[in-house]
């Protein structure tokens, strides 16, 4: 079972690299963003950054730091097809996905200023933030040292494909590509 983790800063094409992978190439999806909100949602905490931010720590402080995608995983081994876990954010994460087997972690980044004009169109319930804003929420998740908390840094640095996506849908497309096909020279 061939599994791609997608990371990334906020706004820089995870979801299209997701939908590329299951419109074209047909995988199954699992998001850590519709974990967390089904739980924010049977707590009724509110729907936002901050319940989803501290509901992940809180979850992998308890459970491990890779506790959400582990059940994702679990989720995923069940179904046995090819499938993408999007929004991997800590180090723990990526080397229990590792550990597993047969997993490739896409790494997507833009400028911050196309990043969130993206935010903005999309129009999320987490989303709804000023530039200043969005760029604190950011670093809050960029780097740190405990294990159990959002390290976008950490995972990049662990990515096996980088992604670049400051100009067109095509040309992300055509990077995705390039790294499906070295993943099966690979393989």
């Amino acid at each position: 079972m061939l599994i791609i983790g997608i990371t990334g800063t906020l706004g820089a094409g995870k979801g299209t690299v997701v939908e590329y992978l299951i419109r074209q190439k047909g995988f199954h999806h699992y998001s850590v963003r519709a974990y967390l909100l089904e739980i924010i949602r049977q707590r009724k905490m509110p729907e936002n950054r901050d319940s989803m931010f501290s509901l992940a720590n809180e979850l992998r402080a308890e459970h491990g730091p890779s506790y959400v995608t582990d059940q994702l995983y679990l989720l995923a081994e069940r179904n046995g097809q090819p499938c993408v876990i999007e929004s991997i954010r800590t180090t723990g994460e990526v080397t229990s996905l590792k550990e597993k087997g047969n997993f490739y972690l896409f790494a997507v980044d833009a400028i911050p200023e196309i990043r969130y004009q993206r935010v903005q169109l999309r129009k999320s319930e987490t989303d709804y933030v000023s530039f200043e804003t969005f760029l604190e929420e950011e670093q809050r998740e960029m780097k740190t040292t405990d294990p159990n908390k959002q390290n976008l840094a950490g995972c990049k640095q662990l990515a096996d494909f980088i992604l670049s996506n400051n100009r067109t849908k095509e040309d992300l497309y055509r990077q995705v590509e390039e790294a499906l096909a070295q993943i099966n020279l690979q393989g």
